[in-house]
């Protein structure tokens, strides 16, 4: 059995802590970042708001990404050993994948926002934190391009409402978690209700 979780959000609201702690507990776990598939720096265009667009689905190369998780949908076994992902003993007798249960992690800031990738998920989450919140923590994080002055409110938080918007019309699945909450909280949650959807399913 294959089952696809998408872990969506506002940038800095928690996604990658919330992934690394579920690839932890969840058997058989491959995840896909969708900030793996950036476009390089000179491919990214200037905007009319003077910025380089980077929180756009331009800035991504999401049929790679889409290659990547169909990858894993066609042999979930090989997908795994070839990203150094442990499987349990009963998954590792089935080089098709066939035995036991097998997720995938797709993990972004615009995963809700690519027509094709949509209708795969199985579970869709996405965590939200208030304006004051994301700009605090985005000042503290450092980045391989540093973001220049003003551009969390000259291009960041104003594609996020944009994306958010688009994103509440395109997925009407999506469970909603609070990203001021606890991360143990925010986990279990999560946890509970893919235990849930899986009880649901056999």
């Amino acid at each position: 059995m294959k089952f696809i979780i998408g872990i969506g959000g506002v940038t800095n609201g928690g996604k990658t802590t919330l992934t690394n702690r579920l690839l932890k507990t969840l058997p058989n776990c491959c995840v896909v970042h969708q900030d793996d598939f950036f476009k390089k720096p000179d491919q990214i265009e200037v905007g009319e708001d003077g910025f380089r667009q980077w929180d756009v689905i331009a800035a991504l190369d999401m049929e790679a990404m889409i290659n990547t998780v169909k990858g894993w949908q066609e042999n979930p076994v090989k997908f795994a050993r070839s990203h150094g992902v442990s499987l349990s003993p009963e998954a590792e007798e089935s080089d098709s994948g066939e035995k036991g249960i097998h997720f995938l992690i797709i993990e972004g800031f615009l995963i809700y926002n690519y027509k094709p990738l949509i209708d795969i998920y199985d579970k869709c989450f996405y965590i939200s934190i208030p304006y004051e919140e994301c700009k605090r923590r985005r000042s503290t994080r450092t980045y391989t391009v540093p973001d220049p002055p003003d551009l969390f409110d000259g291009h960041v938080w104003p594609m996020y409402l944009k994306h958010r918007k688009e994103m509440e019309n395109n997925c009407d699945r999506i469970e909603y978690l609070d990203g001021m909450t606890s991360k143990e909280a925010i986990y279990n949650n999560v946890f509970e209700s893919v235990q849930n959807s899986l009880l649901n399913n056999l």
